[in-house]
């Protein structure tokens, strides 16, 4: 039947096609104004087509930003929802960027043949920020110290240097969770965030952030125990893993650590699939934890695949070597958890969340690791004063994610009154793909002693290193480090710091004729306006060193900017004599322990010390003394030992000279402590980062163990004694000695301290009043040859 209808239906449309066909053959104009007109009725029908869509006004959002998020595309069908929709789409990204009180303004602007632009017109207004931060519930902790959790902070007078009070949903988000790990790391194991409320104020022109928490009592912990079920594993061998212990503060981040070294230790031991989980008993009524570490047998469960999304610049590999575990390896979620704190902690992202999902088989699971990529580049025009270094400058340009490899590169320049320099460091953080660092650090740096010592130095070279880490908190560096310092002791008619020996016409004073030294510069006056010692001037030059040395550093600070509790040591060992012409066998030492006696006041002791001992009679520039040390290769110190004093306030002088204040040689041996107790400044909000401090200072600097005669092979130099006569005064010689003050007395000293966490960077005053020193040598003339102090301190630095 179908074959019979089909063809008789066929015959009319080949007959329509036919007489169509011969109308338009004989088609005239007037039938073809006409059909352009049904056109065109045709396409206003069915509405006009996008020919492009424009974005004006905005200068603060880049438009690529904006375009990315419009559903209007050229070529498309206009819609008016699609408009509107784009609208609130854009004021979204304005939102976002912290400027809610945006406007946008759309356009529709007619064309020829059915065609429109869409113009959207943005009054992009001022920056909207986060006017008040409230905490609703905290009764133990103040709401000052939690907002000072949070990465998110207040509008004040210095937002226009700063972007963190820019209200951002996931910046919130995440400090919601800072909140919470501040708390269960203080004691708090029953605390919750309730709600978090975000309103925008129009009459404040800000956002109004409130959030409601319930703290829970404050717990210590009773009892903690390790119940091992494997036979294997006694329970005293996993002792030594724990971080915990009975009668300290609950700390759940301890307890982290602990679940985590466990589990790593076990592992070890040959049992993959062990778990360690925490069991905690509370007992409100003591307010008390027991805690026992249960070690038991895990399901023999396999990660099948670790899939990674979302990562659209950072290379795949970066994100899985932050695991301690691949494809085929045992499943372990405390292993897990440990990367995905690594991952959080690289900054290299703005979310990360690992979840998992069943594999192809019961005993198999897929682990997927989802993030979003963030800016990691940093350009950064700094400046500030210190009173060592006078005004400064810095132009640096710096990326910790270099071409989405997680390498750190960085450049900058400097430029000050008394120092400049340049320098280059790249840190390879996996070097051959192992979790150990490797870096390299090429700089050249001038250095302008000359209110000090008389002399500029320029120190050029490179540093290779290698980091191994043995724990998270332990690591040890090998370093290998080359460098030419270049020692000169300037002399013209400013700076006539060597002008006894070459003389400057018409301006050093000369004896008379017929007397001692005559026609020779005059020693009262051409030391009198600044002279440099004589162990200065036999170290000018060019001098290599070729150094290995090996850094220990042990760190468990709760933050490393601004910590409050945890330890900090750095030992460093350094042997040069690899070549060049430094010959030394160096250790410096500096311990510092940070615990807070109460809320917001933060104690702090801090050790410090340091020998350095040359060996061998090799080092070139020596005058024959018998010393094995250069001027530049000892230790120069003075506030950064004990704050009261000038730089290179403290240690030995040489004396020989009327030059006496400016004259310091350095030493071979220092040490001192020092304590400190920061505090908030009462009346002032915690925003504005101010705190005060007061401190106690105490140490020394002795030893110089550089040479002490000099042979000037027949050239009189003014400036020394006849060591015939046991270095007094005397007439010029030919070979001459120095006279060094070398006091072991214990300086100290006490003081305050403004310190500003500002936007500007750390800036900090320091007012200290010496209470023991070095007063000199007395002479026929007065004392000679004591430090030098200096009350005031400043130091700070601005990035703008």
């Amino acid at each position: 039947m179908m074959s019979t209808t089909t063809p008789r239906r066929r015959k009319p449309a080949a007959t329509a096609m036919i007489a169509v066909s011969a109308m338009m053959a004989g088609i005239t104009a007037a039938d073809t104004a006409f059909a352009q007109q049904a056109s065109r009725r045709a396409s206003v029908a069915q509405g006009p087509i996008v020919n492009r869509v424009v974005i004006e006004g905005n200068k603060r959002v880049e438009k690529g930003m904006i375009e990315g998020e419009l559903q209007a595309r050229a070529r498309a069908p206009y819609d008016q929802r699609t408009v509107d929709a784009d609208v609130q789409r854009i004021l979204e990204v304005y939102r976002r960027q912290g400027r809610s009180l945006a406007q946008v303004t759309p356009r529709i602007v007619d064309l020829p043949n059915g065609r429109v632009d869409i113009v959207y017109t943005v009054v992009e207004g001022d920056k909207t920020g986060v006017k008040e931060i409230r905490f609703v519930g905290n009764n133990q902790v103040s709401s000052s110290r939690l907002r000072g959790v949070m990465t998110t902070t207040e509008s004040n007078i210095l937002s226009f240097l700063k972007s963190t009070d820019v209200y951002d949903p996931a910046r919130l988000a995440n400090d919601l969770e800072l909140v919470r790990r501040y708390y269960l790391k203080n004691g708090y194991a029953d605390f919750r965030v309730l709600s978090s409320d975000v309103q925008f104020d129009p009459n404040a022109g800000g956002y109004v952030v409130t959030i409601s928490v319930e703290e829970g009592p404050q717990y210590r912990l009773g009892s903690v125990g390790i119940d091992s079920r494997l036979p294997e594993v006694p329970v005293e061998s996993l002792r030594g893993d724990l971080s915990t212990s009975a009668g300290s503060t609950y700390n759940a981040d301890a307890v982290q650590r602990s679940l985590q070294d466990m589990t790593t230790d076990i592992a070890r031991r040959g049992h993959p699939f062990a778990q360690v989980r925490p069991v905690a008993t509370r007992d409100p009524a003591t307010q008390t934890i027991n805690l026992s570490y249960v070690v038991e047998e895990g399901p023999r469960v396999y990660i099948e695949r670790i899939n990674v999304r979302g990562n659209s610049r950072t290379r795949d590999y970066v994100i899985r070597r932050e695991f301690d575990l691949g494809e085929g390896d045992p499943y372990n979620r405390v292993l897990i958890d440990r990367a995905e704190r690594r991952l959080n902690n690289l900054g290299y992202f703005k979310t990360v969340r690992i979840s998992n999902e069943p594999g192809s088989a019961p005993d198999r699971v897929v682990v997927n690791v989802d993030v979003e990529d963030q800016s990691t580049g940093a350009f950064s025009v700094s400046g500030g004063y210190s009173t060592q270094d006078g005004l400064i400058g810095e132009v640096a340009v710096s990326e910790s994610n270099f071409l989405g490899r997680g390498q750190f590169v960085r450049v900058a320049g400097q430029l000050g009154q008394r120092t400049n320099g340049v320098d280059f460091s790249f840190t390879e953080p996996y070097f051959l793909g192992y979790r150990m660092s490797a870096g390299i650090d090429l700089f050249s740096k001038f250095s302008d002693q000359t209110k000090y010592s008389r002399y500029e130095n320029r120190v050029t070279g490179g540093q290779l290193r290698l980091g191994l880490p043995f724990t998270e908190e332990f690591t040890v560096t090998l370093r290998y480090s080359l460098f030419q310092q270049d020692l000169k002791i300037p002399n013209d008619y400013k700076q006539p710091y060597n002008d006894c020996s070459q003389p400057l016409p018409g301006y050093t004073v000369l004896n008379p004729a017929g007397g001692p030294g005559a026609g020779l510069p005059n020693r009262f006056f051409c030391e009198g306006n600044g002279e440099a010692s004589l162990a200065i001037k036999e170290s000018q030059g060019k001098t290599l060193t070729s150094l290995a040395g090996l850094t220990f550093n042990y760190n468990t600070l709760d933050n490393n900017k601004n910590p409050r509790n945890g330890f900090f040591g750095e030992v460093k060992t350094d042997f040069a004599g690899l070549g060049g012409d430094s010959r030394y066998f160096r250790a410096t030492g500096d311990l510092r322990y940070y615990k807070e006696i109460w809320e917001d006041v933060v104690g702090i002791a801090r050790v410090q010390g340091g020998h350095i001992m040359g060996f061998g009679n090799e080092n070139k520039g020596l005058g024959g003394g018998g010393g094995d040390l250069r001027i530049v290769d000892q230790f120069f110190l003075g506030p950064t030992l004990v704050r009261g004093f000038a730089n290179n306030g403290i240690g030995p002088r040489d004396v020989s000279s009327y030059d006496t204040n400016a004259n310091a040689i350095g030493g071979t041996t220092y040490f001192g402590g020092s304590v400190e107790v920061q505090f908030p400044i009462f009346g002032l909000p915690r925003e504005l980062g101010l705190k005060g401090a007061v401190f106690a200072d105490a140490g020394t600097l002795f030893g110089y163990k550089g040479p002490t005669t000099f042979d000037t092979n027949g050239n009189s130099i003014i400036d020394g004694y006849s060591p015939t006569l046991g270095c007094t005064q005397s007439a010029v010689v030919a070979q001459e000695c120095i006279l060094v003050r070398d006091s072991h007395k214990i300086r100290s000293s006490v003081g305050a301290s403004l310190l500003w966490a500002s936007p500007l960077g750390p800036i900090r005053f320091d007012y200290a009043i010496a209470l023991s020193k070095d007063e000199g040598m007395p002479t026929a003339n007065g004392k000679i040859g004591g430090d030098r102090t200096q009350a005031f301190r400043f130091s700070g630095g601005t990035r703008f």
